[in-house]
């Protein structure tokens, strides 16, 4: 039997290396043909180091305009043809819109979608985004509810969403918890001496919660609480929800929140602080508190869909409502002072980092989804 051709179709090479580059090469090495095709930034040799051929495409997390997004999903279609896989594995919304499409075009025998997370378009209140949030419903319906297609979803309020809505058959859903965290390489460390350090790393966008966070620091600084607080991420411009240069600028000058941009070394920042946070609107599962749990950190978020699979209130940190500086300030408020129980709910996320979200599970799931859509 000949080795099957699986195919990875997502936007941004980064984000293929950060959340299914360990994937594809397991699956090199349980004997598919891997091909991953994406935007080519700054991650094409790491890829093509692990033994996978790259296919760079031409588009944009965030193009709206549409003679572009035409010639994207030509692009798309071309390589469909070319490669002629067996199995596509889309991740994200526009990777699965337009892969779904170009798969039905060239009769691809199998398609597994993955999104993280109904996201923006689910947790905004902006009628532009409930709008759109329709028409990817609409969308998903008539591409994804296919005999031959599995839908891959994080956490169970999404599945329960999307079968809510007669979005797709249950049948053609699996559940796996997350793109999993390398618990060898996420290593728990003693905390640092000093002022306790708290660290919010995600992309800087309002639904993360990034202004909760700040408006919590500023309240913490003003009772006195000793304590530093930084954003870890970056801004992404083209994102409906983006947080300003000039937000940024002004935190920084008034000294209350530290701006640390972009990191590759999160191990390190995970290692250097004493408390995670993420108080974000609604995820699919975060990665960056599955690697937080791994370090050993106990972490404050949200009790919103994801989130909430990461963190068990009282258990390994702190759950608040989404949109609530002061509840959030509080719950900060209540580890800074309590060494003793912020090390008690360390101890707790690397036990449930190790438990429930080892990488080796995730890909083992994940090759069992692409085994039964070949039907091997």
């Amino acid at each position: 039997m000949s080795a099957p051709r699986l195919l990875y179709l997502v936007t941004e090479d980064w984000y293929f290396c950060s959340h299914r580059l360990p994937l594809a090469i397991a699956a090199l090495s349980r004997g598919y043909d891997v091909t991953v095709a994406t935007r080519v930034q700054r991650h094409a040799e790491t890829i093509r180091g692990a033994g996978l051929k790259v296919v760079p495409l031409q588009w944009s997390r965030h193009g709206h305009n549409p003679c572009k997004e035409l010639g994207a999903l030509r692009q798309i279609l071309s390589v469909y043809r070319r490669e002629r896989p067996d199995i596509v594995h889309h991740v994200a919304v526009k990777p699965v819109l337009y892969g779904s499409i170009a798969a039905r075009l060239t009769n691809t025998p199998a398609v597994v979608n993955a999104i993280a997370g109904l996201g923006y378009l689910e947790s905004s209140n902006d009628l532009r985004a409930r709008i759109l949030g329709r028409i990817v419903d609409t969308g998903y319906h008539l591409l994804l509810d296919r005999p031959n297609s599995r839908l891959i979803v994080q956490n169970p309020d999404d599945v329960s969403t999307l079968v809510g809505r007669g979005v797709i058959d249950a049948g053609r859903v699996a559940l796996i918890r997350g793109s999993g965290v390398d618990i060898g390489r996420f290593t728990p460390v003693p905390e640092p001496d000093g002022t306790p350090l708290v660290v919010l790393p995600a992309r800087l966008l309002r639904d993360k919660g990034v202004m909760e966070f700040v408006e919590a620091a500023g309240k913490l600084r003003a009772e006195g609480i000793a304590a530093r607080f930084a954003l870890v991420g970056e801004p992404d411009p083209k994102h409906p929800a983006a947080i300003s240069p000039a937000d940024l600028e002004r935190w920084q000058a008034l000294g209350g929140v530290e701006c640390w941009g972009w990191r590759e070394d999160m191990v390190e920042v995970f290692q250097r602080c004493h408390l995670v946070c993420l108080p974000s609107y609604r995820e699919g599962l975060p990665k960056a508190l599955l690697e937080a749990a791994a370090c050993g950190r106990a972490i404050v978020t949200c009790d919103v869909p994801g989130c909430r699979e990461v963190v068990r209130h009282e258990d390994n940190g702190l759950l608040v409502p989404p949109r609530n500086s002061a509840a959030l300030a509080m719950a900060l408020k209540r580890l800074l002072w309590d060494k003793a129980l912020r090390l008690r709910m360390g101890q707790r996320s690397r036990e449930r980092a190790v438990e429930e979200f080892s990488i080796e599970r995730v890909v083992a799931d994940t090759l069992g989804v692409y085994q039964g859509c070949l039907g091997r």
